[in-house]
């Protein structure tokens, strides 16, 4: 069967780690040019090796996330060379993700020329306090800068990445970002709260008492400020952490949310490949070994994990009301041959009125209860 993939792209290269990070990366610094090189063949032919194993037909949205992309600096040429060349390949949406201190001119350009559509930039805050807190580099000058060259090469269309509940933000702090990160007229904003994962540094420091973060109550504030003041300013708060102008969502992340194929390369990638017709996915998830994956650059050193029907149907209905309108009724209908609402209406009915985006994990709380009293057949 042919189909439509998503592609996400994994970069596992970092000039620097910040404290709450647990995402799978290496340092740059301590790698050749030729062992970049050796990855991105690697990713190539792993890819081109997915589009035939899964008959893939067409590659609409792409995502080269990380780590940090942009420290492969005027590298990344090879890879959009590369990725152009494939036949599948046919974006309508492009995304590359890239830190402030990374970024330069040649490199924009670069990505421009390349097909790339869309930037996304990980700000977080340009309170420099709470960005030297959790290690997180970038100056003022570099962040303005970073901004001021996306909004000359890339007009509107990128997104930034903004973080509440970091030590020593306040109101006042979230309000100083989010204005000033509007001058530069970004399409998207994500605005997340800092979630603690144990293993990070930062969690350490915080168990030594080394780092106090904000109260729960207060981060919950300071992101709901966030909110108010994004929603006043045109921005649609169409799902839980992102924000977007009209018409400038992330339709490569809406994939994700709306359970559809993506197929993902690279070291620590994940994808996800759904079978219609038996109403089950496959999921897998390349090792976290960066050499391991450039010499077998194929799915021998991925995990398979099979996704029987009742948890896709929980799967879809889970990614899906993170998004403000709920899951795609037609796809949801066409996939399990029935509707969300004799799925869960007491869940539907009780949550009519409120606001699900905002209180996700108490009404997927009581819609998982009530699909555990219903039969769905296994595939």
């Amino acid at each position: 069967m042919d189909l439509n993939s998503s592609l996400y792209i994994h970069i596992p290269f970092c000039s620097s780690f910040c404290d709450y990070c647990d995402f799978y990366s290496v340092s740059v610094n301590n790698i050749s040019e030729e062992y970049i090189d050796a990855y991105l063949f690697a990713l190539i032919e792993d890819i081109k090796f997915q589009i035939n194993y899964f008959n893939i037909e067409n590659i609409p949205t792409v995502y080269i996330g990380g780590g940090t992309p942009s420290v492969l600096g005027k590298k990344i040429g090879i890879l959009l060379k590369k990725l152009n060349s494939i036949s599948q390949f046919s974006p309508f949406e492009f995304t590359i993700e890239a830190n402030p201190e990374s970024i330069t001119k040649e490199f924009l350009d670069i990505c421009k020329e390349g097909g790339v559509t869309r930037l996304s930039i990980g700000v977080q805050t340009l309170h420099n306090k709470s960005r030297m807190s959790v290690n997180r580099k970038g100056s003022d000058p570099i962040l303005h800068n970073c901004l001021s060259l996306l909004s000359n090469v890339f007009n509107s269309s990128f997104s930034v990445d903004l973080m509440a509940g970091l030590p020593f933000q306040t109101e006042e702090v979230i309000i100083n970002d989010i204005k000033r990160v509007l001058q530069y007229k970004p399409c998207h904003i994500s605005l997340y709260s800092l979630t603690l994962e144990k293993e990070t540094l930062l969690f350490k420091k915080i168990k030594n008492k080394k780092i106090i973060l904000p109260d729960i109550d207060t981060s919950d504030t300071i992101w709901m400020i966030g909110q108010e003041l994004l929603v006043k300013n045109e921005f649609e708060h169409y799902e839980i952490s992102n924000f977007a102008l009209d018409g400038k969502r992330s339709f490569h992340n809406m994939r994700y949310w709306q359970m559809q194929n993506w197929i993902g390369a690279g070291a620590a990638a994940s994808g996800t490949i759904i079978n219609e017709d038996e109403k089950c996915a496959k999921r897998y998830t390349y090792r976290n070994d960066i050499d391991l994956y450039i010499k077998n650059p194929n799915l021998n050193n991925a995990v398979f994990e099979e996704v029987d029907n009742k948890t896709l149907l929980k799967d879809t209905l889970l990614m899906g009301y993170r998004l403000k309108e709920g899951p795609d009724e037609e796809l949801f209908n066409k996939r399990f041959d029935l509707t969300i609402e004799k799925c869960i209406p007491q869940s539907l009915k009780k949550w009519k009125n409120k606001n699900k985006i905002l209180f996700l994990n108490k009404f997927l709380s009581d819609a998982f209860d009530e699909l555990d009293l219903i039969r769905v057949n296994s595939c």
